[in-house]
C-alpha cells in the first residue's frame, strides 16, 4: 500500500498516489465481483444472443456499475485506465464479431426503399424523353 501525506485532495501528489494505490486491488476484485457475475449472465445466453442490446443491457449496465461501485468503496477515481482496459478485454471476448450499431445490418422497409429506387428511374426516362421529343422537335423548324 502506498502512503502519502494528506495536503489537498487536489493535489498532484495526492492524486497519483490514490490512483497508483488501488491499481492491483482494484483490477482484483472488478475481475472477482464483476466480471463473475457477468460472466455467468453472458453464459446463460446464448451466444447468437451476445450482439442483442435488448438482451445484453441489463448484464452490462450492472458490470458497468459493478466497477463503479468498487471504485468508489476502494477510493479509486472512475473511470481509470484499468477499467478502460477492463471492457477493451470483455468487448474483444464478447462482442468482437458484433457491428458498431449492436445489430445486424439489413436493408430498410420496402415503403422507405422504394421511393429512393423508383424516383431517380423515373426522372431518368423523363428527361430522356424530354431530351429525344425536343430533338425531334427542333429537326422540324430548319
Amino acid at each position: 500500500m502506498l502512503f502519502v501525506v494528506w495536503r489537498s485532495p487536489f493535489e498532484p501528489s495526492t492524486l497519483c498516489a490514490a490512483a497508483m494505490a488501488c491499481s492491483n486491488h482494484y483490477e482484483y476484485a472488478i475481475e472477482e465481483f464483476c466480471l463473475a457475475k457477468f460472466k455467468l449472465d453472458m453464459e446463460a445466453l446464448d451466444q447468437h444472443h451476445w450482439c442483442s442490446w435488448e438482451d445484453t443491457v441489463e448484464s452490462y449496465g450492472e458490470l458497468t456499475n459493478c466497477t463503479y461501485l468498487v471504485a468508489l468503496k476502494m477510493n479509486c477515481f472512475w473511470p481509470n485506465r484499468l477499467v478502460d482496459e477492463f471492457f477493451i478485454r470483455v468487448h474483444r471476448h464478447y462482442f468482437h464479431d458484433c457491428s458498431l450499431s449492436g445489430r445486424l445490418l439489413h436493408d430498410p422497409p420496402n415503403r422507405i426503399l422504394g421511393p429512393f429506387i423508383i424516383v431517380p428511374i423515373l426522372v431518368t426516362l423523363l428527361m430522356t424523353a424530354l431530351v429525344v421529343w425536343r430533338s425531334k422537335r427542333s429537326e422540324g423548324i430548319v
